[in-house]
This record gives structure tokens, C-alpha cells and sequence, in this order.
């Protein structure tokens, strides 16, 4: 199940917060070693280290990374914990590294009182999605409409466990567009730590005043091409969380104009799942349109969302659309193959909205979101792929952030 390494680290390469980036020498190949500080204590060049090798040797979604598992030989840089501190949320539970932390109900914080009895979210929206890649994109549209919104980031642990390991996450805090993130279930290092995604939710709105919730799994979603078997399940059942709480779902789409992938292309076969069969109470499903544009009458000239074929295939030596830029970067042009994909999204949303009736189709101008985009703080990737790359990917998050926005009750 696990493979291990050690070796001696000889260079301390540029990290971000939490999080320590090391050059290992392991026999005659340097790697790359990712360190928590927090679990593992910081490392110092010289220091021999227990890598945990598994997902790097077999090319997984660790980044490229071995990851530090111990600093044996030097127990005054090991982390610990002060006598008497308050908390006994267990994380990661029965895992050689598991944390224990403050959770933000815990009957030892200062919000136990708060949330023993707090049972309603007041109307408050939740957006959920699939991908954390979706996560700067969303927020964009939030600001585009409601500049100032308080918003509350909760990650779930279907993916990465500790929130340090998003970059994203530490980019989008330093530039001051998240209010407050709340780790649920097994996932932590929020700035708050909870049980379960429904006292992530309460807390969000009684404890952070947030306007508005964002739930995301962390970076490194788990699939397994089948209908159920993608760890994105999680946030159709956010949103029944957010429904039995007295919430606003609101669920963002996953659609991309150039996965290689055809479950994958126009809108994800993971969205269906999420929200048309584990999402069980009403909820809004926003859907871009493009400028002043209104979305095509029934079909004509239009290829089927069953039928197999999509106005737009990528090419299968590089996986981007021919017409797309290849880089990572870019701006959202009005391409022919981007008003072709959205023209298919809407088709294939508006079909699942009539298989399962609890959702509601909401068309959302794109106008002022390109702009938006392009001024997002962090890089903009999702699986590979940038802004210019992929551009529907990125708008279908930014509409479904700007509708959020707009269900936002004003105190007043």
C-alpha cells in the first residue's frame, strides 16, 4: 500500500504558507519532497527524511511530489502541542499523522455556545462544485456582482486533506477575496474546524457572518470512470445540507470546451450525478449566456446532448481544441467553439433540469465576466488548463458565482 523512501534533503526550494518544498537526494535522483510543518516539524538542509513515494512513482495527482513523512534525527524540530490546548477534533482519524484540533463547536471553544443550538442558515446561498480548480472563477463572479461579499470557503475532504496543500487557497486568502475557510469532515488547517459540512455551513453564517458559502473539495479530486465512483459526489450532498439548514443551493456546473475526455466535454456526466441524482431538494442551476445572447430554441442545428457527438472536439495529439490557444493563460475570446459548447451546455442542462424536476435553469449573462476572470489573483488551471485553453470552464463558474451573489439577503 505504501512505498518508502529515504534520503537526505540538500536544497530548501520556494514554498507557500504551511507548506515546505524541499530538494531530497534519494540514492542517485533528486526529488521533490512536500513538508507540512505542522505535522512534520520544518526541515533544514542535511536533514535525513521519510518519504512516502507511492503516488509520485506511480505518476498520481501528488504534483510531482514525495511526501515527508518524518524528520527522524532531529526530535527539537518536531511539532507539538502546549499542555492544556484546548481541542480534541481528531482528523486524518487512525492515520499515522492524524491531527488534533480546535473544532469550531467544540464544547472547550469560544462558539460552542453559538452553535449548540443553531439550526438555520437564514436564506444564506451555497454554491457547490466539483472541481477546487473552480474556486478563483467562482469567486470572480461573486465580486463582479457583489464586490464586497463576505464569502466563506468550505473544503471537504473528498480530495486533499490539509487546506495547506492548495496554493490557490493561500493566494485567493493573501489577496483578501476569502473571509474565512472552514475545514469539514476529515479535511483541516481551516481557519476554522468542523465535523461534518452542516456545522461548516452554521458556522459559516453564525460564527464567520458570511454573506455566502462556497463548498469545494480540496485539490486532487479522485475519479474512477463510473457514474458513482468520483469524489465530486459530495457536493450534491453539500447542497442537501445546505436545503435541510434553510439555505439557497445553488449548484455550478463542471463543463469544459476541451477535455479529451468525452464524459467530460459540455457538461461533465459528474454534474448529472451530483445534481441530478444525489441532490435531493430544490436548487438553482446557473447556466452562462454569452453577452446579450439568448440561448438556441429547441435544437435545430444543434447535435444532441445524447446523441454521442459534441460541436467541439479536441485535438487527441494535445487534448486542446484546435482553435484554442495552447498555453495555460489567455483571455475568453468569442469564439465560434465557445458560443457552440455553451449553446450545448444549455441543451444538456435543460434536459437534466426535466429528468429531475428540484432543479430550476437560471440563464446568467457572462457580460463583465471575462474581464473579471482575467483579473483573478492566482493562476486559473483546470486539469491542465488555463483561461484561454478552456474558457467555458472558467465562465460556467464565474455565472454560477455571480447568480449566488445575487441571492444574497441584505442584512437590512
Amino acid at each position: 500500500m505504501i512505498t518508502w523512501r529515504e534520503g537526505e534533503v540538500r536544497e530548501l526550494l520556494p514554498g507557500w504558507a504551511g507548506v515546505q518544498v524541499l530538494g531530497v537526494d534519494v540514492g542517485d535522483e533528486r526529488v521533490r519532497a512536500l513538508g507540512y510543518p505542522d505535522l512534520v516539524g520544518s526541515a533544514a538542509v542535511g536533514d535525513r527524511v521519510l518519504l512516502n513515494v507511492t503516488a509520485l512513482e506511480r505518476g498520481l495527482g501528488t504534483g510531482g511530489y514525495a511526501l515527508v513523512v518524518a524528520l527522524p534525527d532531529r526530535p527539537d524540530a518536531w511539532p507539538g502541542r502546549a499542555a492544556g490546548e484546548p481541542g480534541h477534533l481528531v482528523k486524518g482519524r487512525y492515520a499515522p499523522l492524524q491531527p488534533m484540533v480546535l473544532g469550531v463547536d467544540d464544547p472547550e471553544g469560544e462558539h460552542h455556545a453559538t452553535l449548540a443550538h443553531a439550526d438555520d442558515l437564514d436564506g444564506m446561498p451555497v454554491l457547490a462544485t466539483d472541481l477546487h480548480s473552480a474556486l478563483p472563477a467562482v469567486l470572480a463572479g461573486v465580486r463582479a456582482q457583489r464586490p464586497r461579499a463576505r464569502v466563506a470557503y468550505v473544503m471537504t475532504d473528498g480530495a486533499a486533506l490539509p487546506l495547506a496543500w492548495s496554493r490557490t487557497v493561500a493566494g485567493l486568502r493573501e489577496a483578501g477575496w476569502l473571509q474565512s475557510t472552514i475545514t469539514a469532515g476529515q479535511a483541516f488547517g481551516g481557519d476554522l474546524e468542523a465535523v461534518t459540512v452542516h456545522t461548516a455551513l452554521l458556522a459559516a453564517r453564525h460564527v464567520v457572518g458570511a454573506d455566502l458559502a462556497v463548498v469545494i473539495q480540496g485539490p486532487g479530486n479522485l475519479g474512477t470512470d463510473t457514474r458513482w465512483g468520483f469524489s465530486g459526489v459530495a457536493a450534491g450532498e453539500a447542497l442537501n445540507a445546505a436545503a435541510v439548514l434553510g439555505g439557497r443551493p445553488v449548484a455550478g456546473l463542471r463543463v469544459s470546451q476541451a477535455d479529451a475526455r468525452e464524459r467530460h466535454r459540455g457538461l461533465s456526466h459528474h454534474s448529472a450525478t451530483s445534481f441530478g441524482r444525489v441532490l435531493a431538494h430544490p436548487a438553482d442551476l446557473p447556466v452562462p449566456v454569452l453577452g446579450s445572447d439568448t440561448p438556441p430554441a429547441d435544437g435545430a442545428d444543434l447535435p444532441s446532448s445524447r446523441s454521442g457527438r459534441t460541436p467541439h472536439t479536441p485535438s487527441p495529439r494535445t487534448g486542446h481544441a484546435p482553435d484554442a490557444p495552447s498555453g495555460h493563460t489567455g483571455r475568453v475570446g468569442d469564439s465560434v467553439a465557445l458560443r457552440e459548447c455553451l449553446a450545448l451546455v444549455y441543451r444538456q442542462a435543460r434536459d437534466l433540469v426535466q429528468a429531475a424536476p428540484h432543479l430550476e435553469l437560471v440563464k446568467v449573462a457572462t457580460e463583465g465576466l471575462p474581464e473579471a476572470l482575467a483579473q483573478v489573483p492566482v493562476p486559473l488551471s483546470t486539469m491542465g488548463r488555463g483561461l484561454g485553453d478552456d474558457p467555458a470552464a472558467f465562465l460556467t463558474a464565474a455565472v454560477a458565482g455571480r447568480h449566488a451573489a445575487r441571492l444574497v439577503v441584505d442584512p437590512s
